[in-house]
């Protein structure tokens, strides 16, 4: 079959969740993705920010080839190696102390959720404790991480929610504040927000939200989802302010393409909360993912990930401010790291489709802002690239 022929197939199996761009992908090579006729796309996507290390990686591919040999999946009641492995280097680049492995994201945020209200239960036996999570949040489409994502539209189709969460407004202390009461038992937030539009949390708001926690005894969670894994510059972009959370949530490039999260806790947390019997999952932690969660973590130290990072973002940000400049519809760049937006005065859905045109992969946040989070090993040739074909897709639109 070809390309339109394999669209229409899957327009008559699938789910219509999704509005699908009009392609079908058949491989990947560093920073580049292929269509089945053959036609190149830079990668500024890199899965949703999952593809930190690009597409054919051979040590990455070896190692999960070697494990397939191996051994594929016992379950949790047995230890396996490759998890061991991933939990004690994980524990190091983020300087928490206990781990969960999940099978996405929103397992994480839902295991988060669960830890933190079984932390409270456990301290006064109470049922009606409350969570205090952010406007324009997004957490994931599962229901415990649906309650706490901060946009309606997500969220009124399936409710009832979970109960007893209430939504203040990142970067405002005061709105948090009048929220918190001897009901409170977390405060949950992105470290930068991704969908709602690639904004990051102030350090003064993250210190101020943290001394609140300290003070009353209520755990920060911070997700960390896409925003982790070296896209900001550090491992987590909690490192960049120095204020630790007591749960964090991690996912996407820890995987680098295999489904895999985690949710993270301090010893205080891992020992006042989850019990053997209060939380499981059949998949999550198996050998398989797990010896990609190792790969990953070598590679991104064998590679200096992160100093590539730091190298090439300062470069994304400044030639994304010289189109600022240039274009009066571009009104505001946004972000930290690679994890960037451009935030238009009108819809960007048609840019984007003429950047696809062209051969470039773009989404966006929002119905107006174009969100840049591309694999971690480009370089500022790759940004030059982007940027002169993005333009020619925002003078496509007369946007003076």
């Amino acid at each position: 079959m070809n390309m339109q022929e394999y669209i229409e197939e899957a327009e008559n199996a699938l789910l219509h969740t999704y509005n699908r761009y009009q392609i079908v992908f058949d491989k990947g090579e560093g920073v580049y993705l292929y269509d089945m006729e053959g036609k190149r796309y830079l990668d500024f996507v890199a899965g949703i920010a999952v593809f930190a290390l690009g597409y054919h990686n051979e040590e990455y591919n070896d190692a999960l080839k070697a494990q397939i040999d191996k051994l594929l999946h016992t379950s949790n009641y047995y230890y396996n190696v490759p998890a061991i492995n991933a939990a004690k280097k994980l524990k190091e680049v983020s300087g928490m102390d206990r781990v969960f492995f999940t099978n996405s994201g929103a397992e994480a945020v839902e295991g988060a959720v669960k830890a933190a209200r079984k932390y409270a239960w456990l301290k006064d036996g109470r049922t009606d404790h409350e969570i205090i999570a952010m406007n324009h949040s997004f957490h994931g489409r599962t229901m415990g991480a649906l309650s706490v994502t901060g946009n309606p539209k997500y969220r009124e189709p399936f409710e009832p929610m979970i109960g007893n969460i209430r939504f203040a407004d990142l970067n405002d202390l005061d709105s948090v504040k009048r929220l918190v009461s001897d009901k409170t038992c977390a405060i949950i937030m992105e470290t930068i927000q991704g969908e709602g539009g690639l904004m990051p949390a102030d350090e003064c708001f993250l210190k101020g939200v943290k001394a609140i926690c300290e003070e009353r005894d209520i755990l920060l969670i911070l997700d960390e989802i896409q925003c982790g894994m070296g896209r900001t510059g550090y491992m987590y972009a909690w490192q960049r302010y120095g204020v630790k959370p007591d749960i964090m949530t991690t996912a996407k490039a820890l995987g680098c393409g295999v489904p895999v999260g985690a949710f993270l806790m301090t010893e205080k947390v891992g020992r006042n909360s989850l019990a053997a019997g209060d939380h499981g999952t059949t998949y999550g932690g198996n050998p398989f993912v797990c010896a990609a969660i190792e790969k990953v973590l070598d590679l991104f130290e064998e590679n200096h990930i992160i100093e590539n990072v730091r190298e090439v973002a300062p470069y994304l940000e400044r030639r994304l401010e010289e189109l600022k400049e240039k274009y009066q519809c571009i009104t505001e760049r946004r972000g930290m790291g690679l994890m960037q937006g451009l935030v238009f005065d009108h819809p960007v859905r048609d840019i984007i489709d003429g950047a696809l045109e062209k051969g470039l992969v773009l989404i966006n946040a929002g119905t107006n802002i174009i969100r840049f989070v591309p694999p971690l090993v480009i370089s500022k040739e790759n940004v030059d690239e982007m940027i002169d074909i993005l333009e020619h897709a925002i003078g496509s639109e007369a946007c003076g």
